[in-house]
């Protein structure tokens, strides 16, 4: 069947419509336990770029397993195909030129490597908000952790299954240290020059 599928080149390109938009397409990566808080720091870090002028869009773990990614579980597997598709959305994003915010677990080094390898290294900013799981428990706004303990949700990041530190993300987080605003301050620093408008 793949021998029939044919990709359609269009007339108008990415560059045309990063020129039109002014600005660079970039996707910011936020990957932390749950209740780390990087939800919480990616929606402020895409208001503030939004604020400055920027189009974006935020992607979030929630709100694309309701969607689009509603088929699937929690498995290993399933995990790593949740992000495929997230990926590829994101890389189609980029194409229309946005500047895309994105937070999700993603436990693995190996699929966020895999998205990095989809969108290009350089356009691929990983972002840890790294916090310390105890802590994350002692948050944990929407009971998760206790129904981990439990038994009740099964491979739970962090409880009965792993995850990954990042080895060299472009911004390192310490949310149980760190104000948020200060936090927005130290990731607008690195990503800020990623995208800045270069025609005008």
């Amino acid at each position: 069947m793949e021998n029939h599928i044919h990709p359609k080149a269009f007339k108008v390109s990415q560059s045309q419509r990063t020129k039109r938009l002014n600005q660079s397409p970039k996707l910011f990566w936020f990957t932390g336990l749950s209740g780390s808080g990087k939800s919480t720091l990616a929606n402020a870090v895409e208001a503030e770029l939004f604020e400055k002028g920027y189009l974006t869009f935020s992607l979030d773990g929630d709100n694309i397993r309701t969607g689009i990614n509603k088929d699937l579980g929690f498995s290993d597997a399933d995990r790593v195909e949740n992000i495929r598709r997230i990926a590829e959305v994101a890389k189609l994003m980029m194409d229309a030129g946005l500047v895309v915010v994105s937070s999700f677990i993603s436990p693995f080094r190996q699929e966020r490597e895999m998205i990095a390898e989809l969108v290009g290294p350089g356009n691929f900013v990983e972002i840890f908000v790294d916090c310390p799981i105890e802590v994350c428990e002692q948050r944990d706004v929407k009971g998760l952790y206790k129904k981990a303990r439990a038994g009740i949700i099964k491979n739970f990041t962090g409880i009965d299954s792993p995850y990954e530190k990042p080895l060299n993300p472009a911004v390192h987080i310490h949310s149980e240290k760190e104000e948020l605003e200060e936090s927005v301050q130290k990731v607008l620093e690195v990503i800020l020059p990623k995208v800045e408008m270069k025609y005008k």
